[in-house]
């Protein structure tokens, strides 16, 4: 995990972009009712907007929401891996109906329900594509981006 502020920027943003590509085909693939792919480079559209907004709003606010959040169910000394998905967990349970706020306002009828079914279709594959295949890989990307500077800060 990031131990300096660079290395935050660094992992943030490589997070925005595999978690909000990852929601964008999800979407457009739920709006032409399923995946082809057309679907994949239908998603790199979105990116421009919605990349640079899920970076400002995790880096800024999220992040520390979520930890507050998070460490209200575990504690400091509990294993890292459950403090990861703890954290991991409340940055979903937060971003999700923030994203899901902006998607509709910006990409369909802006209406209660329509944020309301948009955040609910959303939030369980963005549990799961966080949890189980976004989370990891973007942990090993940072991982063996700053190899050394991670094995030197914990000697």
């Amino acid at each position: 995990m990031p131990q300096t502020k660079f290395q935050n920027v660094v992992y943030t943003i490589i997070m925005a972009l595999v978690m909000v590509y990852g929601m964008i085909v999800y979407n457009v693939a739920l709006n032409t009712g399923g995946v082809s792919n057309a679907t994949f480079l239908m998603a790199l559209h979105e990116m421009p907007i919605m990349v640079p907004i899920a970076f400002v709003l995790e880096f800024f606010v999220v992040e520390r929401v979520a930890k507050f959040l998070a460490f209200r169910l575990v504690k400091p000394t509990d294993r890292p891996i459950v403090i990861i998905l703890a954290i991991s967990t409340m940055i979903v349970c937060v971003m999700c109906p923030t994203m899901s706020l902006i998607a509709t306002l910006l990409f369909k009828q802006p209406s209660f329900g329509t944020w309301v079914q948009t955040f609910g279709c959303n939030l369980p594959m963005a549990l799961l594509w966080q949890l189980l295949y976004c989370g990891p890989l973007v942990r090993l990307i940072f991982r063996t981006l700053f190899r050394r500077q991670l094995q030197t800060q914990a000697q």
